[in-house]
């Protein structure tokens, strides 16, 4: 089996993470409004992550993309504050270890551009995900911080950098 390979997104990689994405929202039960499920920049994440302060890593091995992970300075978000974004993988991808190195990817590249705070913003139904926020040191907000848009998300947690 090949190693699997940690890159920053390419164009053609566009439809596969819109696939990914909304598979697994489809698979937790989690593809409502108010989610990135239904928001058009889902189908064009290479365009989106070329916002400065942004970048976007993708996994994959042998030249299928297993998932990705974001760093993007959400609307609205204090100074000194980006967003972890649009973290998800395929099933068979899961208990890898690989949403631990997408995590510890994007985190650096968020050190690394100055930011001093990462926030997100995800749902019960990704339980799993959250207990992996919780062990990288998130803690839980009374409410969202920003402009994301994204009603459908009812968990805030934010980390120091």
């Amino acid at each position: 089996m090949l190693p699997i390979q940690i890159r920053t997104i390419q164009p053609a990689d566009n439809p596969a993470l819109a696939i990914i994405i909304r598979n697994t929202l489809t698979e937790f039960g989690a593809n409502h409004p108010g989610t990135v499920y239904y928001d058009s920049t889902t189908d064009a994440l290479f365009e989106l992550f070329q916002t400065p302060g942004s970048s976007y890593f993708v996994a994959s091995r042998d030249g299928q993309l297993l998932g990705g992970a974001g760093i993007f300075p959400s609307e609205g978000l204090p100074a000194g504050t980006c967003e972890l974004v649009k973290m998800y993988l395929v099933t068979e991808a899961r208990g890898l270890g690989l949403g631990k190195q997408l995590i510890e990817e994007a985190l650096a590249f968020a050190k690394e551009a100055g930011y001093q705070q990462v926030y997100l913003e995800t749902m019960p139904e990704l339980s799993k995900a959250v207990s992996v926020y919780e062990k990288f040191g998130f803690r839980y907000l009374d409410g969202p911080l920003g402009n994301t848009g994204h009603f459908g998300c009812d968990i805030w947690m934010l980390k120091e950098l």
